[in-house]
């Protein structure tokens, strides 16, 4: 990759520590323990019937082999992708398994086709949390063709035909947006998804104007949706200690 990246930040980011809660992963600010995008996002999904008839036809074993290998690979192009833009190179990055290999190949994908439209990377695995909401982990904040952004990095087994396959991501890109605008006074409105499939095909999704807004919207809705589901859990658990 010959295109040279930026990166210098003038913001000063904090790192938070994350745990494991009843409904799922929290961060730990100073003064609060928050949940995370990704944890009220799933639990706030509707039902998929597409999913599950997949699941049915290639059976519960194979389906979550399949979704395990995903999440291993994901995360291996997501760590080249990251030295990458720490440390400007990766050419003693050597992959033994086929697996790194093939997310390695994808790495590169992004890299050659996604990589020349950012300017400047503020950071990479970034914490991030909107006070008294939420908190999450963004990939990438930096400039996109000129403009500040929130950028993901995705792997895919299979291209996306349509947005509203990426409808989620969309909503956390807002969501971590509108966290870095709460903490910095930034006025981020711009979220990039760059995806790349297992067979190297790549996707480059962005989210700006009055899409950002929907997304924005609807994010703010699951977000309500689960405050609801834990506050019925809580009442739940006091109504059954009160019987006992």
């Amino acid at each position: 990759m010959k295109h040279e990246i930026l990166l210098s930040s003038p913001y000063k980011y904090s790192e938070l520590s994350r745990e494991t809660a009843e409904k799922g992963r929290v961060y730990v600010t100073e003064k609060e323990k928050l949940y995370s995008v990704t944890t009220i996002l799933s639990k706030t999904k509707p039902e998929n019937d597409s999913l599950q008839k997949w699941i049915e036809r290639v059976g519960q074993e194979e389906a979550e082999r399949i979704r395990d290998e995903a999440a291993a690979r994901g995360t291996e192009m997501h760590e080249i992708l990251e030295r990458q833009l720490k440390e400007g190179s990766i050419w003693d990055y050597y992959p033994e398994t086929p697996e790194q290999k093939r997310a390695y190949k994808m790495a590169c994908t992004i890299m050659d086709q996604g990589f020349p439209s950012i300017d400047q990377v503020y950071g990479c695995e970034i914490h991030l949390h909107y006070p008294g909401k939420y908190a999450g982990t963004a990939d990438v904040i930096g400039k996109h063709l000129g403009e500040e952004a929130i950028m993901d990095f995705k792997q895919t087994n299979t291209p996306k035909r349509r947005r509203q396959y990426v409808w989620d991501y969309f909503q956390q890109l807002a969501a971590y947006a509108m966290a870095h605008n709460e903490l910095y006074g930034t006025e981020i409105k711009k979220g990039v998804i760059m995806m790349c499939s297992v067979d190297c095909f790549y996707q480059e999704f962005v989210l700006e104007g009055r899409e950002f807004e929907r997304a924005a919207d609807a994010w703010n809705t699951r977000l309500e949706n689960f405050i609801g589901l834990l506050e019925q859990t809580e009442s739940q658990s006091q109504a059954k200690a009160e019987d006992h």
